[in-house]
């Protein structure tokens, strides 16, 4: 089969920047692959009804993550969404999907060496107007003006939201369902560190998460991870 698109790659990315040394991560850049190139016949049908787009980003996600399976070892299998859209991962590892314009990217690891992980991606552009009211506290928006005066120039907005999101890709596995962002409150350093705190119950989760961001070639990138099971 000649496969077209950006293939993944596994090393020397974005994400693999951030992410715990247990975790193994693939990504890809560029356009997206053709609808429904490589899905196995469950994924296909899994997502038969979506539009183009949705299932051109479904299909480079799987790509992504099929090569990331095999960084750790496992051969490729369908990963099908689950009821809120989480993808569902062989049994021993957990991971995360992300995917914004031009970037697509996949992590995952063993749940003897960590019990979640959440990644996402982001345009670094300052966020949609009246966005910021739904997705900081007035705490973080006082730190998020500060950081902007003060810290290196990146959206510091966006950061906190893809924070946020990359936390509660992490936590919904857990917990069964999404988190509203007001239970999500983010801290994060100059130095590319995270400290996400939990406000929701979580069962194998701490009150807190760590992880990491990177902002590079007009994109914002987080990590967070939970501890061994």
């Amino acid at each position: 089969m000649t496969v077209t698109g950006p293939v993944p790659r596994t090393r020397d990315g974005l994400i693999s920047r951030i992410l715990p040394s247990a975790a193994v991560a693939a990504e890809s850049f560029g356009d997206l692959p053709p609808p429904g190139l490589g899905l196995y016949p469950a994924e296909a049908r899994a997502v038969g009804t979506a539009g183009p787009s949705r299932r051109a980003e479904f299909t480079a996600g799987r790509r992504c993550a099929r090569t990331a399976l095999a960084g750790l070892g496992l051969p490729a299998v369908p990963v099908l969404p689950g009821p809120a859209g989480e993808p569902g991962w062989p049994p021993g590892v957990t991971g995360s999907i992300t995917h914004c314009p031009g970037y697509r990217a996949c992590a995952v690891v063993r749940t003897r060496d960590l019990a979640a992980i959440g990644i996402d991606a982001e345009p670094d552009e300052e966020l949609p107007a009246g966005l910021l009211d739904a997705v900081a506290t007035g705490w973080e928006q006082a730190w998020i003006g500060r950081q902007a005066a003060a810290g290196p120039p990146v959206r510091w907005a966006r950061l906190v939201f893809s924070a946020k999101e990359a936390a509660a890709k992490a936590w919904y596995p857990r917990a069964g369902r999404w988190p509203d962002l007001a239970e999500i409150s983010v801290a994060a350093t100059a130095a590319g560190r995270l400290s996400v705190r939990l406000t929701g119950a979580a069962p194998g989760l701490p009150a807190t998460l760590t992880g990491r961001w990177l902002a590079r070639d007009g994109l914002i990138v987080t990590a967070v991870a939970g501890p061994p099971c």
